[in-house]
């Protein structure tokens, strides 16, 4: 096998690597819905809510329902269903009062909490055994992936 032929096949477990992530990162969304009785798409959203209040940028429904791939009708019907079943809270705290940011209740953030920490816990401990330089390299390959794919996506 000459060095090419390596390389394009060590590139190949590579893409598939991260196709097999994507696929059980999805099936731990599902595990967690499961564990919270809780239909796969509410339990998409409500991570994703509190993924975005995690980061300082708290969803508008728009956003949500990008996010979720849903039409405006379907996220509203959504919301309903997790505002009254306690999961989350819609306020209008932009100056403009129009504009409604959702947010995740104590519960479920606990809830959510309680299932995904032991897992950042183990795949901290995993990247632990990596050099400051070697998870430089590791985030600057994951980040230009993502960027890679946003931009595909929405060129297509």
């Amino acid at each position: 096998m000459t060095d090419d032929e390596a390389a394009d096949e060590q590139r190949r477990r590579v893409f598939q690597g991260l196709r097999d992530l994507g696929s059980v990162q999805s099936e731990l969304g599902r595990a967690f819905a499961r564990s919270r009785r809780m239909h796969a798409t509410d339990a998409a959203a409500v991570v994703e809510i509190i993924n975005a209040e995690q980061h300082g940028r708290p969803l508008t429904p728009a956003r949500l329902a990008e996010r979720v791939s849903l039409t405006t009708g379907a996220t509203s019907i959504l919301l309903n269903r997790l505002e009254q079943a306690g999961h989350i809270v819609r306020t209008r705290e932009h100056t403009d009062r129009r504009i409604v940011t959702l947010h995740s209740t104590p519960a479920i953030h606990a809830a959510a909490a309680t299932f995904y920490e032991p897992l950042g816990d183990q795949l901290g401990a995993v990247l632990a055994d990596y050099s400051p330089a070697e998870l430089d390299l590791i985030e600057t390959a994951v980040e230009l992936l993502r960027s890679t794919m946003v931009a595909y996506m929405e060129d297509s």
